[in-house]
């Protein structure tokens, strides 16, 4: 099954996955329970076979200010409406940070570890931290699980605090929207980066992704060290043909 971000990708960047405008109100109601700071977050990257993966957080206070005008979902977004919304986003929040975990990581932790060591390394860059978490989706992938692992990252020294998760909150939270947008754009541009040097995979338009031009340039030159070796990509180039 393709990704999310790798449908948008061939249907057209910018065709709107939802006519919903994300809003306030899920962060004004954690202000209402008694929270002081509300922290949004959401990832990128986790269906690509190239690259890290990224975590943004955007933090609100009761006291911020009107949505940035046209914020939504990131893969509701151009590339270049996204890019704009940048500096947009980093002034109407409180706080942002972003925080990523290398293919390397990826290969030798797995995704969802990967993932939270990206998360933490997001909240170890914030200055004044949130004192709970707006996940999107259902899974709380950012929590430390019960049981120990046998191998670990070494998570930066901050203290995680509660973490809600809400399905579909990058389309109806704002700052979680934020979140999207800030993720994406960094890692976007790490992989145009990283195409000019290695042109014959398309990675500037497929973000990594396995669209069709991709999985044949890994058939005909095979894989680079940003490919991450633990998944079976030589498999997927055989499954097209």
């Amino acid at each position: 099954m393709r990704s999310q971000d790798e449908l948008s990708s061939q249907r057209g960047e910018g065709r709107q996955a939802s006519s919903v405008d994300p809003t306030l109100e899920v962060e004004h109601a954690l202000f209402r329970e008694g929270f002081s700071l509300v922290g949004g977050i959401d990832e990128v990257g986790t269906g690509s076979a190239v690259g890290p993966c990224a975590c943004a957080i955007v933090v609100l206070s009761p006291q911020t200010g009107p949505i940035p005008r046209g914020l939504k979902d990131s893969k509701a977004l151009s590339a270049t409406t996204r890019e704009a919304l940048v500096p947009l986003v980093e002034t109407w929040a409180l706080e942002s940070a972003i925080g990523m975990a290398s293919v390397s990581e990826i290969d030798r932790y797995g995704l969802t570890v990967a993932l939270r060591l990206a998360g933490y390394r997001a909240l170890a860059e914030l200055t004044q931290q949130p004192d709970v978490l707006l996940l999107d989706g259902k899974r709380d992938w950012l929590s430390l699980p019960r049981e120990p692992q046998l191998d670990v990252p070494n998570y930066p020294a901050v203290a995680l605090p509660p973490v809600r998760t809400l399905v579909k909150a990058d389309r109806t939270c704002a700052s979680v929207s934020g979140a999207s947008v800030l993720a994406k754009v960094a890692r976007d541009s790490i992989l145009i980066e990283l195409s000019s040097k290695h042109d014959r995979y398309g990675w500037a338009k497929n973000k990594g992704y396995l669209s069709q031009e991709h999985l044949q340039a890994i058939a005909d030159f095979g894989l680079t060290e940003h490919h991450r070796s633990s998944w079976n990509l030589r498999a997927s180039t055989r499954n097209q043909h």
